[in-house]
């Protein structure tokens, strides 16, 4: 058994002074199949970074020999599969790779292909084969799943849950994660929780904990609201007791005021002891307070179209070098309508939505979209992205103050809006695009894979938009959660 132990660890990137980790104690065993959760921005990459030795934070930090992070950056992509999957690798093993790439469901014909030739998802369960056919590493996982269609997800984590070592996975699909996992470790705002059991074991045990803690917020902020009503009482009276010996008489005879004064003296210092002591049980309360992690419900307007059929496909083919990518489909897209496309790599999905924002892919067949049609698009890829967030509110016309609102929602800090979007990670730059579209208002939202880097709490806030507003969507997303719950109806994309 190895174990991975972390005492008092801190780290803050450089040139920043808003702290990744503060006094991080953590006892890991390496045999576990361990899911990493958090929201975007909690440091899930950095402790992996940390774990493979790329990053050094203050505090002890014991860890296995060697760490194998996944995914690696390949030079030169252009090269043969098989250079590329076989590097380090002495050649006589190459059976151990051909034994993982058949478990992970591929074929040893890629290895003669260019490894930039291969699918997003082909180019990742290729390299989950190359990793796992070296037995002398810990595997830490950064979120596999994001180039894996549905089959692939379901496939990986069938695999991944049948071996007879350990990892660590950094993954914001719950289905994927209760597949593959059994335990969990989340990256709170307070601090972190681990817990034994896949991600619904936690997730259940969070929502019992939240409740609970809730309830006990609302009895405390109670208290408190009695003491500060006491303690400006006591403030008055005190104040009324300083004042009570100018003015007044007696039988119209001014009184002792020496006498008054001590007497005052003595009552305004137990009106002031008195009021220090409630404003000493408030701040003790107040700091009773749990931080729950909490979720705020987003806003969405969508427009209603005078024509019921938005969206209608005939005999729909895409090509890919003049060769047909799937088979034909038909399908109307009607107002209110949540159609799910899926389907293998390279079968056609992201073509078909360019096809409805007015592009023209290499297809055949016909699609027919209703005049006038306001559309709004999340597009896959968020990388490009540069600037400030203030910017890209004005270069899409958003309004300034929603747009913040909604990124505020999404977990995002007042410092994140003052930073350039090159510095976010991959999941808060997806926020922004899925922000700027839910400040828009349109009759069809085009989201292509818009879950890519999403956290989990992030996603839940989606799924309850998409349910309390009911726009007419048109998506493509492999979190088979996440359809089940928006989706009113689907379409597989066959590949031919």
């Amino acid at each position: 058994m190895s174990q991975i132990t972390i005492q008092d660890l801190s780290f803050t990137y450089e040139g920043d002074h808003v702290p990744v980790f503060q006094h991080l104690d953590l006892q890991l065993d390496t045999r576990w199949k361990l899911g990493l959760v958090g929201r975007n921005g909690r440091g899930k990459t950095t402790l992996l970074r940390l774990l493979e030795g790329s990053l050094s934070g203050g505090g002890v930090l014991t860890r296995p020999d060697r760490t194998i992070y996944f995914p690696r950056l390949v030079a030169e992509p252009e090269r043969p599969a098989r250079e590329i999957l076989l590097e380090g690798i002495p050649w006589e093993e190459e059976w151990m790779l051909l034994r993982e790439l058949n478990r992970l469901g591929l074929d040893e014909d890629i290895l003669d292909r260019p490894f930039s030739s291969l699918s997003g998802g082909e180019q990742t369960r290729a390299g989950l084969a190359r990793l796992f056919c070296q037995e002398d590493g810990y595997p830490m996982l950064d979120e596999p799943t994001n180039h894996l269609d549905e089959a692939g997800r379901t496939l990986t984590a069938r695999y991944l849950r049948g071996l007879d070592r350990g990892f660590l996975l950094v993954s914001h699909d719950r289905a994927f994660l209760d597949a593959c996992t059994d335990h969990t470790l989340a990256l709170n705002r307070t601090g972190s929780e681990l817990v034994q059991g896949n991600f619904s074991v936690w997730y259940q045990e969070k929502e019992r904990r939240d409740r609970r803690e809730t309830a006990r917020n609302e009895a405390l902020r109670g208290e408190i609201r009695r003491l500060e009503q006491a303690s400006r009482r006591t403030s008055l009276w005190s104040d009324r007791v300083e004042q009570s010996k100018y003015g007044s008489r007696n039988s119209g005879l001014r009184p002792d005021r020496g006498y008054l004064g001590h007497k005052s003296a003595k009552l305004m210092q137990r009106a002031k002891n008195l009021e220090t002591r409630q404003q000493r049980a408030i701040q003790e309360k107040t700091a009773l307070l749990q931080d729950v992690e909490r979720a705020d419900s987003l806003k969405l307007c969508p427009l209603r179209h005078h024509s019921q059929r938005l969206l209608e496909g005939r005999d729909l083919v895409v090509l890919h070098d003049g060769r047909p990518a799937n088979f034909p489909v038909r399908f109307t897209l009607e107002h209110g309508q949540r159609l799910c496309l899926s389907g293998g790599n390279g079968s056609g999905k992201t073509s078909l939505l360019r096809l409805v924002l007015g592009e023209e892919p290499e297809h055949i067949g016909s699609l027919w979209r209703a005049s006038g049609l306001t559309i709004s698009y999340v597009p896959q890829r968020a990388d490009r992205l540069c600037g400030f967030p203030a910017a890209l509110a004005e270069e899409q016309g958003l309004d300034r103050t929603q747009f913040f609102t909604v990124l505020r929602k999404l977990d995002f800090s007042r410092l994140m809006l003052e930073r350039d979007m090159t510095e976010y990670s991959a999941g808060q730059q997806k926020k922004l695009l899925l922000a700027a579209s839910l400040c828009q208002s349109a009759h069809l939202y085009v989201w292509d894979e818009p879950l890519n880097y999403i956290d989990l709490f992030s996603r839940i806030q989606l799924e309850e938009v998409i349910l309390e507003y009911q726009p007419t969507m048109l998506l493509v997303e492999h979190d088979r959660t996440f359809c089940r719950r928006v989706g009113t109806d689907f379409l597989l994309l066959d590949a031919e």
